[in-house]
């Protein structure tokens, strides 16, 4: 497995997103399968785990514990924190953005109990709390780091003047937000501001939602699945989003790869500094992500690719207005 540079940490340059673990798509899959899961990524070289306290609201954090402890010197282990699950008058658990200092440090502690850890070694904010000024979230972040609770500090979903201002609070050793040949607002300045500030930049949905992997069915998607919610996943920018596939299919077939690989083939592409973190309940499709190091694409076949697919070619906004309303990132107009 090739390597990459994440802040201080060198780790594979394929990573685990592990979201689908137990959140967002659907039903979750079983511990059984989730052990395979996990051991299946350590086995295949995957150093670069990413959780949050918010996956199953605490269930994916438990579950990588579990079976991964034994193995903590293996892998870097990212965290995220600032956006939880909180129980309602009714006692269900709903998500709830929570910047203040306290919370931020109430959230490490149950992080580092769930996943059997003494550090994290990157521990990011969620989402930016609007009503907390960046300033505070990350110095409560940087007291953390002092109290050896977490080795490094990165932001999640944030624009340039964001990590500009956190930046200046502490170091940020890495910035997570959405990159993939259909979703290019990183592009705008946040990846630019990164390279100037030596910030890592993680990738996560690079295969677009699944979208960029084979046919997908929208109208079987779960009711649970936030792809439901998103308006590139309604019926009919889906219908328009799918003329894009034929061509992309032809030049993985052309390439030698599967579709999924050329996608995440395209972002390493982009860089150095690029670390994708495909999340997936299969550990076919996991084997198969990882192949993607081994994937060389031409500079004529980059452009294709660009001209294919961008922020122009791809029909619907990326979050609807309640998702776009609770990040802070560039967005074309």
């Amino acid at each position: 497995m090739q390597q990459r540079q994440l802040g201080p940490f060198s780790v594979s340059a394929i990573g685990l997103g592990c979201m689908n673990i137990s959140h967002a798509y659907g039903t979750p899959i079983s511990e059984s399968e989730a052990e395979r899961l996990l051991l299946a990524a350590l086995d295949a070289g995957v150093t670069h785990f990413d959780n949050a306290a918010l996956y199953g609201f605490g269930t994916s954090e438990m579950l990588l514990g579990k079976f991964l402890s034994k193995h903590r010197a293996k892998f870097t282990l990212a965290s995220k924190c600032g956006m939880s699950g909180v129980a309602n008058a009714e006692g269900v658990k709903v998500r709830v953005i929570d910047g203040r200092p306290a919370t931020l440090k109430a959230t490490c502690e149950e992080s580092l109990r769930r996943m059997q850890t003494d550090v994290i070694d990157l521990y990011y904010l969620h989402r930016w709390d609007k009503q907390v000024p960046i300033e505070d979230s990350v110095g409560a972040l940087a007291d953390l780091v002092k109290e050896g609770k977490i080795r490094s500090i990165g932001l999640s979903e944030v624009s340039a003047p964001t990590l500009r201002r956190a930046h200046a609070v502490h170091p940020i050793a890495a910035l997570q937000t959405e990159y993939s040949l259909w979703t290019r607002n990183p592009e705008i300045a946040v990846l630019q501001a990164c390279r100037e500030l030596g910030v890592s930049f993680v990738a996560f949905s690079p295969v677009a939602r699944g979208f960029l992997c084979g046919p997908l069915d929208v109208g079987s998607l779960e009711p649970k699945d936030i792809r439901r919610a998103m308006p590139r996943f309604s019926p009919e920018n889906h219908a328009k989003n799918q003329a894009l596939l034929p061509p992309f299919n032809a030049i993985a077939a052309e390439v030698g790869c599967t579709p999924s690989q050329l996608a995440m083939a395209w972002l390493l592409h982009q860089g150095p500094d690029i670390l994708p973190i495909p999340g997936t309940r299969s550990v076919d499709h996991l084997l198969e992500d990882v192949g993607a190091v081994n994937v060389q694409l031409s500079a004529e076949v980059l452009a294709r690719l660009d001209a294919l697919i961008n922020q122009q070619t791809v029909h619907g906004a990326r979050y609807n207005a309640q998702g776009s309303s609770e990040v802070d990132t560039e967005a074309y107009a």
